[in-house]
């Protein structure tokens, strides 16, 4: 953890001494993604614009994302078990069915805060691109009761668990990420100075903890969910 704060401050301090100071952009953003799964999120965000024109943008702030659905199965989550590895090199590898349990539940409901990492590029004043992921943070919710279906444990098949939300959450890349995480590829038009629309999709991993260790010594389980986003912004 301690790692990953620092990372954070370097390149706060970074951004902060390179980028055109001119250029920079504030504001605040409220979004709504639906689809398999209903979720909004009220963010506040600085960008730094880099080099004369600031048409590139690098930037954080802090965002609240809340997901709510009902009928869910959360399946095992560590990179060690859905793909027998740990670090970046997960992306390339194919995932170990028979290392797969599911936690199915009537519903899931998770509020997170997390510090995301923004990158923007503008092709004039009025139209952006973007993408930005979710970094470090923290989730809550209340507790959940389900069946867990278990793929090597016989005693443990179909029994009832219960789960809550992971409480810490870090950007690990792929498998290896920890908790709730939220990141977004998008649009933005700007209809005025203040007011801008942004329209994209909501990429979201959801992870649960359960009250006890299951099989292969794994409590956590998650969801991944892709949605459809709009999201109204106010320039500062």
């Amino acid at each position: 953890m301690k790692k990953i704060l620092f990372l954070i401050v370097t390149f706060l301090t970074i951004s902060y001494l390179s980028f055109s100071q001119s250029k920079n952009q504030r504001y605040a953003d409220l979004s709504i993604a639906a689809g398999s799964g209903f979720s909004p999120a009220l963010s506040y965000n600085y960008n730094w614009g880099l080099g004369k024109k600031g048409k590139f943008k690098i930037g954080t702030g802090i965002r609240f994302t809340y997901f709510a659905k009902g009928r869910t199965d959360l399946i095992t989550a560590p990179a060690s078990l859905t793909s027998g590895e740990k670090g970046p090199q997960v992306l390339f590898k194919e995932n170990i069915l028979s290392n797969f349990d599911t936690l199915k539940v009537s519903k899931i409901g998770t509020g997170y805060i997390n510090i995301p990492i923004h990158l923007q590029y503008s092709f004039s004043q009025k139209f952006e691109v973007g993408f930005n992921i979710d970094a470090i943070g923290i989730s809550f919710g209340s507790k959940q009761s389900g069946t867990f279906y278990a793929s090597d444990s016989r005693s443990l098949n179909k029994s009832s668990q219960s789960a809550k939300p992971t409480f810490f959450n870090a950007l690990l890349v792929s498998d290896n990420d920890l908790g709730s995480l939220n990141s977004e590829l998008y649009a933005r038009y700007w209809v005025n100075d203040k007011i801008g629309i942004r329209a994209g999709l909501s990429f979201q991993f959801i992870e649960y903890t359960t009250d006890k260790v299951l099989t292969f010594e794994n409590d956590r389980f998650r969801t991944k969910n892709l949605l459809p986003m709009i999201a109204v912004s106010y320039k500062f």
